[in-house]
């Protein structure tokens, strides 16, 4: 590679450019001497006092429950007032006498599921407005394993046979039933007004 010269053009421009400048001083320090730190103002300030404190003060408190889905009986109880309120309050109240009922205690899924239909539906042809249907709370079982079962298979799958078709188009309301009537081991099932 060969060494390109400086034109005298390049040097006076050099030399401008060097004459606007200043030399840097950097200052020399002898080996023994330790260069002096100073802090800024705000931290030369006296020390704030410390609040004293616990350890997880600030912490959320653990939640009360684990359970991740709402029992049935919240689910019931969040769903919309279909029917008339006064009449939904004396019906909470056990005010209002059913017409009709069903027990399916003992029965299995596949044997309750058509019981339930035939059930609402002759109610409503025979102009039933407030049935009452007893699926019981279920049976009390060990429960070893690591996820927890719920209770009464009935209980549980009632309520949704109840908003399914054919069903859907004839229950107007289903709450749980007062105490005197079986409690939360029985559904109040109002039905609509027939055509």
């Amino acid at each position: 590679m060969k060494k390109r010269r400086l034109t005298e053009e390049d040097k006076a421009l050099w030399d401008r450019v060097s004459a606007t400048t200043q030399r840097l001083q950097v200052p020399r320090h002898k080996p023994e001497d330790k260069p002096t730190l100073t802090l800024p103002r705000s931290v030369e300030k006296s020390p704030t006092q410390l609040q004293p404190f616990k350890l997880g003060s600030r912490a959320r408190a653990p939640s009360k429950s684990h359970d991740l889905a709402p029992s049935i009986s919240d689910r019931v109880a969040a769903q919309p007032v279909q029917m008339d309120k006064k009449a939904f309050g004396r019906m909470k109240r056990g005010k209002l006498l059913p017409e009709a009922r069903i027990d399916l205690h003992g029965m299995t899924l596949e044997q309750a599921h058509p019981a339930l239909i035939g059930f609402v539906m002759r109610s409503y042809g025979e102009g039933m407005r407030l049935v009452l249907v007893i699926t019981g709370k279920g049976k009390s079982k060990r429960d070893d394993g690591p996820i927890p079962e719920r209770r009464g298979v009935l209980k549980h799958q009632v309520p949704g046979w109840l908003q399914m078709a054919p069903l859907r188009q004839v229950v107007l309301q289903v709450t749980e039933a007062h105490l005197k009537h079986g409690g939360s081991g029985a559904y109040y099932v109002y039905l609509r007004r027939p055509r």
